[in-house]
């Protein structure tokens, strides 16, 4: 029968979802931010020649091959307060106590931030790939331009790399933001969420209501509510991109 907005209120009175908000947020931009730095400076490191550098490379981009469920599975043994390659590395060098193993995924202070040290290493590979992309088409008379009168290192990077690749930069930062709100599967496989909500985020909050909620109609809801959401993002990155194409003409 109809119902007219109850869904959006029990949706809106429950303290979980209320949770998944600021958990949203912080998932969202503290992986970008984490990616972006190591991202930019992997790219940095790729561009100079040295020995092994395809094996290298190769190392870096290794994890964008890999599904992102498969990538919870992986990390979510890696966790394991058990038997978990993490907490046994920590016990050999001394950090931890053998009787008292961190609970990665167990301790709902750090469950997220669990959940978002493996989205890092998860989407570095992207940023790499595009920045390192760029960089091959910044003039190399620019640096040598530069270091004749004797820019730093440090002045070379701000006044010509980062100008120079700055359209990738904002294309690649709105696209990653965009995929990491839309990221749940990772969060499925290493938490579904727990304990007591506390990784929950919003898409992986619609998730499990539909998998194990089976409330269909909250979970409506909760996909309008993300609709308007990624329409809001889309407004944004319109109006970004429109200025950009502005101050190129």
């Amino acid at each position: 029968k109809w119902i007219g907005l109850q869904n959006f209120i029990a949706l809106f009175s429950q303290p979980i979802f209320l949770k998944t908000v600021p958990n949203t947020l912080l998932w969202v931009f503290a992986s970008l931010l984490f990616q972006l730095i190591i991202g930019f400076s992997l790219a940095l490191m790729l561009k100079q020649k040295f020995k092994w550098r395809g094996l290298y490379q190769g190392s870096i981009f290794f994890p964008w091959a890999v599904s992102g469920f498969l990538i919870g599975i992986l990390w979510r043994w890696i966790y394991n307060g058990s038997y978990g390659v993490l907490n046994d590395l920590l016990i050999k060098i001394g950090m931890i106590d053998k009787v008292n193993p961190i609970g990665f995924l167990s301790n709902s202070e750090i469950a997220l931030w669990s959940c978002i040290l493996t989205n890092v290493w998860y989407g570095i590979a992207f940023f790499t790939i595009m920045i390192q992309a760029a960089l091959q088409g910044v003039p190399a008379d620019l640096y040598e331009a530069a270091e004749v009168d004797g820019a730093s290192k440090l002045a070379q990077l701000i006044h010509i790399t980062l100008p120079s690749i700055k359209p990738v930069l904002l294309l690649t930062v709105m696209l990653r933001m965009v995929w990491i709100f839309n990221f749940p599967e990772l969060i499925y496989a290493l938490t579904r969420g727990g304990p007591g909500g506390s990784s929950e985020i919003m898409t992986s909050y619609l998730l499990n209501m539909v998998m194990f909620g089976s409330d269909y109609g909250q979970a409506s809801a909760m996909g309008i509510i993300l609709m308007f959401v990624m329409m809001a993002y889309t407004g944004l990155y319109y109006l970004l991109t429109r200025t950009k194409k502005e101050d190129e003409e």
